[in-house]
């Protein structure tokens, strides 16, 4: 059964479609506060083809804090995030994309993958639908484990914009 993930930058929604074309679920999310792009360091949300290159977290309890794809050891809480108020919140589950369009987003300055451009959860009191993130696509805890457990490494992933 082959899934496909579509993520609609204008309207902050991604959309997991099973093979057919029917929606298995819908929700917001929150791309870049810098809109969209592909350079390096330009902290913009990458577009075109993509694929889930790798999956981090399975099994690790909601919200979990990750540091370079690894589990901090700390638990999110409010309390936290007041003690590291620039921090950017990478939780409980992490879909690491890969772009699949050399010179567009695979391979050098525009690399998605060597970008760290992940799918991963966010602070709950994070907004969703408006645009907010480093790059990344942030989802609520919960939504992002439901995706995660509904794909396997290898989904293609679009992103429109």
């Amino acid at each position: 059964m082959t899934h496909t993930i579509s993520i609609d930058v204008p309207s902050q929604t991604l959309t997991l479609h099973d093979e057919t074309g029917d929606v298995l679920m819908q929700t917001q999310v929150s791309t870049a506060k810098n809109g969209m792009g592909e350079q390096m360091g330009s902290n913009c949300t990458p577009r075109g083809e993509h694929v889930i290159r790798a999956k981090v977290g399975a099994a690790q309890p909601l919200n979990t804090v990750f540091v370079a794809r690894r589990p901090s050891g700390e638990t999110y809480s409010p309390e936290l995030r007041a003690l590291y108020p620039q921090r950017d919140w990478i939780l409980t589950r992490i879909l690491w994309l890969s772009g699949l369009e050399p010179g567009k987003n695979r391979l050098g300055n525009v690399d998605t993958m060597r970008r760290h451009i992940y799918i991963h959860g966010a602070p709950d009191e994070d907004p969703m639908g408006i645009p907010g993130s480093h790059g990344c696509i942030k989802m609520r805890t919960q939504e992002v484990i439901e995706l995660f457990d509904r794909v396997p490494p290898g989904t293609p992933v679009t992103i429109l914009g």
